[in-house]
């Protein structure tokens, strides 16, 4: 459905931020947020005190919450945000934020998302995932995410037929834009048959069908076109947005997402086709989400997931690039900046600073979120359509 908005024009989206990632790390949330602001202000020349806006994202930040950081990090601003929505807070903080830097609340905002890892964050994670997950899983001996997304993936395969092999193909191009990205984790080639052949985790789910939690954060600054322009920031302008909550709630466990409600809003929003787009950066957490992304946007068909990636090459260089830093799957998932990684990968794209996984003339990409699983889907659907400034 397409509704009558407010646009985004004028809107400037600049300074990728990425705080190196690292399995486990002892510094809490703070000072890798710390990290990330330090990094903004360095690289986009705005001293800390001009950055008059701020949005927080972060599960291990608790029991603080945003308003704490101000004072952690000895900043002011008059427009503050905490967005807890993990996957989606990329696509939330900007949309936020554009409406902040438009209304006047703000002149620059910086959206920030990070969080630590230790060696006992996962095990805390799994009795606490969510109530329902809590409740309906972890008192059988399973918990936490593996579990949820392998009910999710043995659905959506009985349902149209996927094999492993083809969220395999999902796994392996990613892999193969990660060796060219500094800052993945992952260094090392990853074949078909070594996704094949690697361990269960929760079946169907197996190894490399999951991310690896680690610590880290991400970063960017939202401010006016004009004022990108004149501090010389390389930026890329918001084209359009969506976002979603509680979508399709009717379907027994998760086969659509919230972005196949509002397509046709994004696209018109952006004067725009998916034919038009030249890469996407979707939410990876687990392989059948990037498939039902394919779908959902417009790429396929529903249900045509599988032959989509079967004939299409998602490498940086391919048919249809997709997560071209590696996504989460191999560069890892530090909480809630992993929410951010499509975004800031974007930009790098869109500005120039992609190197050598730079997918060739680029003007429009699109950025996806997806957040907050509970038992059998996921809450939290956004996306974002960016582009390259003139």
């Amino acid at each position: 459905m397409t509704r009558k908005r407010m646009s985004y024009e004028g809107v400037a989206v600049a300074v990728p931020v990425t705080v190196p990632y690292v399995r486990y790390s002892t510094h809490n949330a703070h000072w890798f947020i710390g990290q990330a602001l330090q990094a903004l202000v360095r690289e986009s020349g705005i001293p800390k005190e001009q950055i008059d806006g701020l949005t927080i994202s972060s599960f291990s930040l608790t029991p603080d919450t945003a308003v704490g950081v101000t004072q952690h990090m000895g900043v002011s601003p008059r427009w503050l945000d905490h967005i807890p929505t993990g996957g989606a807070s990329g696509v939330m903080s900007l949309r936020r934020a554009a409406r902040a830097v438009q209304a006047g609340d703000a002149d620059v905002v910086a959206c920030v998302a990070a969080d630590t890892n230790h060696v006992e964050s996962f095990r805390l994670t799994l009795g606490a995932f969510s109530n329902f997950a809590r409740d309906a899983s972890y008192p059988y001996g399973s918990g936490g995410p593996n579990s949820i997304f392998a009910m999710i993936t043995a659905n959506y395969m009985r349902t149209y037929g996927a094999q492993r092999e083809d969220f395999g193909r999902i796994a392996v191009a990613q892999r193969t834009n990660a060796l060219r990205n500094p800052n993945a984790l992952f260094k090392k080639p990853l074949t078909l048959d070594e996704y094949m052949s690697a361990r269960v985790i929760s079946d169907p789910i197996h190894l490399f069908d999951c991310v690896m939690p680690c610590a880290g954060a991400e970063a960017f600054l939202v401010m006016r076109e004009e004022k990108a322009r004149e501090l010389g920031l390389p930026h890329v302008l918001v084209r359009g947005s969506i976002e979603r909550h509680n979508a399709y709630s009717d379907d027994p466990v998760m086969v659509r997402g919230g972005w196949r409600m509002d397509r046709d809003d994004l696209y018109a929003q952006a004067g725009a086709a998916p034919a038009d787009v030249d890469f996407i950066q979707t939410y990876d957490d687990y392989p059948v989400i990037v498939m039902l992304q394919f779908e959902d946007l417009g790429f396929c068909g529903k249900g045509e997931g599988p032959a989509f990636v079967r004939e299409k090459s998602t490498t940086f260089d391919g048919d249809l690039p997709n997560n071209t830093s590696g996504g989460q799957l191999s560069v890892g998932q530090a909480g809630a900046a992993g929410g951010f990684l499509g975004m800031t990968e974007a930009i790098r794209q869109l500005t120039g600073q992609a190197g050598e996984r730079a997918v060739k003339d680029a003007e429009l990409g699109l950025v996806t979120g997806f957040g907050m699983v509970t038992y059998d889907r996921c809450l939290c659907t956004g996306a974002v359509l960016l582009g390259r400034s003139a």
